[in-house]
């Protein structure tokens, strides 16, 4: 009976990783102070811990906002008040080859700090400024982009 419940235990935990794996979401929202939201398409969500990110999503954080975020790689972002960063691309199937990470920083401040796709493809991550591009290889930054 004990090797049955510990059976079923084991075929649950795989089914709920597998659900998390397969829903289309490339992160999670983990810390949130103040005003954020998500732009999903052309629709603002009120951004909250544990909302998922999708590829395409821009953060924005308002005056009194910062956010931190945890993508599926492990890579680490961080937005202090009045930034706008867009996840362009997240591709992470490690066992198929298929990596890679781009995002594009409009305005404000970002702690980056990469994950294991930074690790494992250091050529396929980029992070745009509109100013500059800024290769990852396998590091943290911050950086701080001015409005014109």
């Amino acid at each position: 009976m004990k090797f049955l419940s510990s059976l079923i235990a084991a075929a649950l935990v795989a089914c709920a990783t597998l659900a998390v794996a397969s829903d289309g979401s490339v992160g999670r929202v983990k810390t949130l102070e103040g005003s954020a939201s998500v732009l999903r398409g052309q629709v603002s969500v009120p951004a909250a811990v544990n909302e998922r990110i999708f590829q395409g999503d821009t953060l924005r954080t308002g005056p009194d906002g910062s956010l931190g975020v945890i993508l599926k790689d492990d890579t680490s972002l961080s937005l202090g008040p009045n930034s706008e960063v867009a996840v362009d691309q997240f591709l992470f199937a490690p066992a198929e080859g298929k990596l890679s990470l781009v995002t594009r920083m409009v305005r404000g401040t970002a702690v980056y700090v990469s994950g294991i796709i930074a690790k494992l493809s250091p050529q396929t991550v980029r992070f745009e400024t509109p100013n500059a591009s800024i290769g990852i290889r396998g590091t943290r930054f911050l950086v701080k982009v001015d409005e014109d």
